[in-house]
């Protein structure tokens, strides 16, 4: 069982940035994968970014590339988002997924196993 608790949003202008934070409780197995998936008011949830635990290798969804960056602290057992030269359509619920026993990165929502309880930003223009 593995809890997960996000941090650091808030509402900020366009063009700033926010770092957010998921701590996860228990160990992160070395074969998880850690994901940030976003859910803006009445649309679907969709991928945002994901980190391999063991290797930290990376992946993210075309429309932050280049702006978000996924970090992992193993010592910490959590995982930070940093985004950066945010836009409106940005503002979303962020929320913080695990997938503990992975056999490869991956973008899809129905592989992750475990989600945090979300944390709201807002980006204003």
């Amino acid at each position: 069982q593995v809890q997960l608790v996000e941090s650091g949003g808030g509402l900020v202008q366009a063009g700033g940035s926010l770092r957010l934070s998921c701590a996860a409780s228990g160990r992160t197995p070395s074969s998880a994968n850690m994901g940030w998936f976003r859910q803006a008011p009445g649309k679907e949830r969709e991928f945002v970014a994901a980190i391999r635990w063991s290797s930290g290798r990376t992946l993210y969804a075309d429309s932050v590339k280049g702006r978000f960056t996924m970090s992992r602290d193993n010592a910490k057992n959590t995982v930070y988002l940093q985004m950066n030269s945010l836009k409106p359509e940005d503002t979303a619920v962020y929320l913080c997924a695990a997938e503990l026993r992975a056999f490869g990165i991956t973008a899809a929502e129905t592989r992750y196993t475990y989600w945090g309880q979300g944390t709201q930003v807002t980006v204003s223009s």
